[in-house]
């Protein structure tokens, strides 16, 4: 009887192993085998530092003499909240904007720490946001931001952002950026 005992407690054991296998969901009711790919978002962003309307404003200046070199900008800090578009020119449809800070994180070269969430606000993920928050050296041709979480459609999001400078002013900082992310939700 004790054998018999034992034989039926393995045979549930791997009876309710394999149903947890097939039930094994990965993201919102998705199995790992059906798991989507990543979204992919395409749009520029418009930093305005100067005239009479920037979307960026300095919160703190660099302190005199805080780096080795002039152009880091280490210890600035500007807040921004900056228009996201669906083409480079700032007349382009709107699709969101970009509000967070970004500061001069390093002493050698312009380096920033950028922490912003984007808020879309037009098209199927209307409402929903992205938070990303990294390093931007935005004198290199491509940066990686990774994206850290978001709201709506894209919570639990991870992912990462891909950053090309499509035109910059170095008299004003003013700059249009174009950004390529890929999101898993």
């Amino acid at each position: 009887m004790a054998k018999k005992g034992v034989t039926t407690t393995v045979v549930l054991f791997l009876a309710l192993v394999a149903a947890a296998e097939a039930h094994d969901v990965h993201g919102a009711g998705r199995r790992k085998e059906e798991a989507a790919a990543p979204t992919h978002l395409h749009f520029y962003f418009h930093d305005t530092v100067s005239g009479k309307s920037p979307t960026a404003v300095r919160v703190v200046e660099p302190p005199p003499a805080a780096s080795s070199s002039p152009m880091s900008m280490f210890g600035m800090v500007n807040v921004m909240d900056d228009p996201l578009t669906e083409g480079p020119e700032q007349g382009s449809a709107p699709v969101g904007r970009a509000q967070g800070l970004y500061m001069g994180s390093d002493q050698a070269r312009l380096g920033f720490l950028q922490a912003m969430n984007l808020v879309l606000t037009s098209g199927p993920y209307n409402g929903s946001t992205l938070a990303l928050l990294g390093r931007n050296c935005p004198l290199d041709a491509v940066r990686e931001l990774p994206v850290v979480g978001g709201t709506g459609a894209f919570r639990f999001a991870r992912g990462y952002a891909l950053l090309r400078t499509h035109w910059l002013d170095v008299r004003t900082g003013d700059a249009t950026v174009e950004y390529d992310v890929y999101v898993m939700h």
